[in-house]
């Protein structure tokens, strides 16, 4: 696919932004002129506007009044996450013991840990993705591929990988294209999707939808807002131009600072198609008390 001129990722960039700046309330990315109360329960409040999301590709959400089947779903959108360096296996086996009781999408951990997760999720419904050329994305790119076969022998079925956001800045977008390309490749080879990290913290809004455009081009998945590790997580703002980006082809993975059910709604609202979080079990209980109180 032929490289989208620079000019015309400008001219998409403002597109994008002015259609997210159109309206003047909108934490949750698509408040308009409803009258908006900025509550953050969309999902209950608004399932004409939670529809836009289910026709851009989401298949799980709940959205009429009374919803009762928020747990549930809510589950269904998130990836269970440990990847701090000091996890232990125990750590981990708890985690997979948690996505299994809860139904979470997958589990997400550090590669050392797919055999075991996989072992462990065996005949669930939930998968194991696996980061990759993690947490800086500055590693070749045939280590990438390396990473990335290895997980899908271990049991990997979903890879999360780090662009080389250094190449991406100095507009490289062969480079990228072509990093991200070798991911996707290698896992498809193996029956595994690729969800493909930009740190949208360290780039610009216009880095922002280029690296969102290559990954289109280049055959990923999903785009992936951040690691956990750099200088910020997901913001619905980038939630909701990188949705806006991908047009509804690609899945869109919101990860970082989501710690409660409100932030995952307000993403999920935005145009998010799963949630990395470490709190999943907290969003779970939180998504179940708010069913219970709804009327």
């Amino acid at each position: 696919m032929p490289t989208m001129p620079e000019t015309q990722v400008q001219e998409l960039t403002q597109a994008i932004l002015a259609a997210l700046t159109k309206y003047t309330v909108p934490p949750c990315g698509i408040a308009a002129e409803i009258g908006c109360t900025d509550c953050l329960i969309c999902a209950q409040k608004c399932p004409e506007r939670v529809r836009q999301v289910l026709d851009a590709g989401a298949t799980r959400i709940s959205a009429r009044s009374g919803v009762t089947a928020v747990p549930k779903d809510i589950a269904k959108f998130i990836d269970h996450t440990l990847l701090k360096p000091e996890a232990t296996p125990a750590e981990i086996g708890k985690l997979c013991n948690e996505a299994k009781e809860y139904h979470f999408a997958a589990v997400c951990v550090n590669p050392p840990y797919v055999k075991q997760c996989a072992q462990i999720l065996r005949g669930t419904d939930v998968d194991v993705a696996v980061v990759v050329g993690f947490p800086l994305g500055a590693h070749t790119t045939e280590t990438k591929v390396f990473e990335s076969k290895q997980a899908i022998a271990d049991g990997a079925k979903e890879i999360d990988m780090v662009i080389n956001i250094g190449a991406l800045k100095a507009k490289q977008d062969d480079a990228v294209r072509s990093d991200i390309r070798a991911v996707c490749d290698a896992a498809h080879a193996g029956g595994a999707i690729v969800k493909v990290i930009i740190e949208a913290a360290l780039l610009t809004d216009d880095e922002k939808v280029r690296a969102c455009q290559l990954a289109k081009e280049a055959g990923a998945d999903f785009v992936k807002t951040s690691t956990g590790f750099g200088p910020g997580g997901a913001t619905v703002h980038d939630v909701a131009l990188m949705a806006r980006a991908v047009g509804g082809e690609l899945g869109v993975k919101a990860a970082g600072g989501i710690r409660n059910y409100e932030q995952a709604q307000a993403m999920i609202a935005a145009g998010a198609t799963r949630i990395g979080a470490s709190a999943g079990v907290k969003i779970v209980a939180e998504a179940r008390a708010s069913s219970e109180r709804s009327p």
